[in-house]
């Protein structure tokens, strides 16, 4: 684990946003700041965190945890899918090809859980038995694994605005894809949530639900974009200890994000209004768990390159990346 005070430290430098002028248009999302220029994308991580659709802070190397953890699962997963990964630029940064993004998200849930209002187990519990189009049986309880895995679009809202779930039907008829491009990813999805799930399971780790973004390189293949199976994108909990927390009533020990849902639901929020402040403690917290994530689903140390992140990736691009 990285050290106290590196974390500490880490506070200090965190990267918020990036404004490179000569790497061509820019485009920033809830976490990353992408620039286009010449059949090449540049995708700068930042250490932005966002749930709620909204962007809550900044967690110190997370955008190394998210960039370097990403880059690992695309080459875990090339032989089920193709990328549009070249290569890594700097702990934060990664070129890529260009691609064409499809104009919704694709989340594979395997299991009744959730907190945010778009959440399959919220919709459940208030007694909908239909889920973005899929019929789920009576009786689930809280973080019950589903019969078999499934896909749920979802529309990608601008920034401030709500990610819509919506059934497959619905995004079709809304003219976001075509039948059989939606068809078409929702079994690379599934793909892509099975050998996820392999691994996690390796690992001691149940992969529980995740978002992908795919699109279409220029020579008209379809590829995964943006992230794999993070804990921005993925919910995992560990295994071992899973049934009997269950069992006690417990939420499952979750190496992710949730961590920062239920801190801010505990203050009330959930998206709507002033985002409230993280105190360090919680920041640091946040810190500890992503680096968690990275060493237990790589089995390899986290080191963190502590230099300050503008002027090394600065540094980086000067060599000539696009």
């Amino acid at each position: 684990m990285v050290s106290d005070d590196d974390l500490v430290r880490g506070l200090g430098q965190t990267l918020h946003t990036t404004h490179f002028q000569s790497l061509g248009e820019r485009y920033e999302g809830k976490v990353r700041d992408c620039y286009s220029r010449k059949g090449k994308r540049l995708i700068v991580v930042t250490d932005r965190v966002s749930a709620f659709d909204r962007v809550l802070g900044t967690i110190p190397f997370k955008g190394q945890v998210l960039n370097r953890l990403s880059h690992w699962w695309f080459q875990q997963t090339a032989d089920v899918v193709p990328n549009h990964v070249l290569r890594l630029v700097d702990p934060c940064v990664m070129e890529c090809v260009e691609c064409e993004p499809f104009a919704a998200e694709f989340v594979v849930r395997a299991y009744a859980t959730g907190t945010t209002s778009t959440s399959l187990w919220t919709h459940y519990e208030r007694g909908a038995r239909v889920f973005c189009g899929h019929v789920l049986p009576d009786g689930l309880t809280k973080h019950q694994a589903l019969p078999t895995p499934i896909v749920t679009p979802a529309t990608k809202a601008p920034a401030g605005s709500h990610d819509e779930s919506i059934s497959g039907e619905a995004l079709v008829a809304r003219g976001h894809m075509s039948r059989g491009a939606f068809d078409a990813v929702s079994q690379l999805a599934l793909a892509l949530f099975a050998r996820g799930s392999a691994i996690a399971q390796s690992r001691g780790l149940l992969l529980v639900d995740t978002k992908y973004e795919f699109g279409r390189r220029s020579d008209g293949a379809i590829v995964v974009i943006d992230e794999v199976h993070t804990p921005d994108s993925s919910r995992f909990w560990d295994a071992a200890s899973y049934q009997t927390r269950i069992a006690n009533g417990q939420d499952p020990e979750s190496l992710d994000k949730d961590y920062l849902r239920r801190y801010f639901l505990g203050l009330g929020y959930q998206g709507d209004g002033p985002v409230p402040a993280m105190t360090d403690e919680v920041r640091i917290e946040a810190a500890r768990r992503y680096i968690a994530a990275f060493e237990r689903i790589t089995t390899t140390p986290f080191v963190p390159n502590v230099e300050e992140p503008l002027s090394r990736i600065e540094r980086a691009l000067s060599v000539g990346v696009i």
